[in-house]
């Protein structure tokens, strides 16, 4: 109890993204560069969503969904790793970095669950294009972001706190650039092979069933688009569900890597970046994927603009 007291009143140091100083520099300029594109494309997806009536589609709802996820994901984390970049200070107070662990847990989750939702609306869409509005109606599509949140919510809940369960004994420095349960394992000095066998578990699960999902989804969804007459109708419905299996090879490899594989990372600077590589790089480029091949998105945006040139 004295460590973890000692811990609550002095806050834990984090070791940052690299171990050598003279690289912080143009890792700050990197970094901020690629948080700025991150504000900036996600909230330009959430904007176009809310004012093109054309956009008011499933798939843009989620979409929306998938940006203000991918925007405070970032924001998790990335302001806190700029200050300690900026300045000689590398610590977070234990409350900061308590409400990181509980914040960035709950995101990860909801993401894993939000993109098996929006496979499932693909599918419909191309395996059910007759009846795709009446089965995904606004209630549904509410039902299933709502289930998406509060699974996230209900998985950081239980395994944060059953990880704030281990003794800390005075240790306070945390291997990497952000607070989340690997790095807050390796802070313990008891017994943490449950702890570890729990994280396993439940990444697995998170893991294993969203993604064997995902994948039937798209067996299904490619027999349909191989069935459709149109070269124009292939060509939209292929690179829509390209995009998305993209932002999930991108948020699943990732995530799977650092949390499933942390004993086995022989190197510390390889385990951060792959932890920057979903927390900041990931959010950046999904807007890019889903916006540079969809004729849609591109077409409000020039839309919004145009308007904009006319107000002004």
């Amino acid at each position: 109890m004295d460590g973890v007291n000692d811990s609550s009143l002095q806050g834990f140091v984090l070791m940052g993204i690299s171990d050598h100083p003279q690289l912080e520099m143009i890792f700050f300029i990197a970094i901020l560069f690629s948080y700025l594109l991150t504000l900036l494309g996600n909230s330009t997806i959430i904007l176009l969503s809310r004012l093109e009536a054309r956009l008011h589609t499933p798939m843009y709802f989620f979409l929306s969904n998938l940006s203000s996820l991918d925007l405070a994901f970032a924001t998790s984390s990335v302001p806190q790793m700029l200050i300690n970049l900026w300045g000689p200070g590398k610590t977070i107070s234990y409350g900061g970095c308590i409400t990181q662990l509980y914040v960035f847990l709950w995101l990860g989750a909801t993401e894993c669950i939000l993109l098996v939702v929006m496979a499932f609306d693909r599918y419909v869409a191309v395996c059910r294009p007759l009846r795709y509005t009446a089965i995904m109606n606004p209630q549904l599509c509410w039902l299933l972001a709502v289930i998406a949140w509060l699974g996230g919510l209900g998985n950081s809940v239980i395994q944060s706190t059953f990880t704030l369960q281990l003794p800390l004994c005075g240790h306070r420095r945390v291997e990497g650039f952000l607070c989340e349960v690997p790095a807050m394992i390796k802070l313990a000095c008891g017994d943490t092979s449950l702890n570890q066998a729990v994280l396993n578990g439940v990444c697995t699960f998170f893991t294993a069933v969203p993604l064997s999902i995902i994948v039937i989804s798209y067996c299904l969804i490619a027999q349909a688009v191989l069935k459709i007459r149109s070269a124009e109708g292939r060509r939209k419905a292929f690179n829509t569900c390209l995009s998305h299996l993209l932002v999930v090879f991108l948020f699943y490899g990732s995530a799977s890597y650092g949390y499933l594989l942390p004993a086995k990372n022989s190197k510390q600077d390889q385990g951060k970046f792959i932890s920057l590589f979903y927390s900041l790089v990931t959010p950046m480029v999904n807007p890019l994927i889903y916006t540079l091949r969809n004729m849609e998105v591109k077409g409000a945006l020039r839309r919004l603009l145009g308007k904009g040139r006319e107000v002004g």
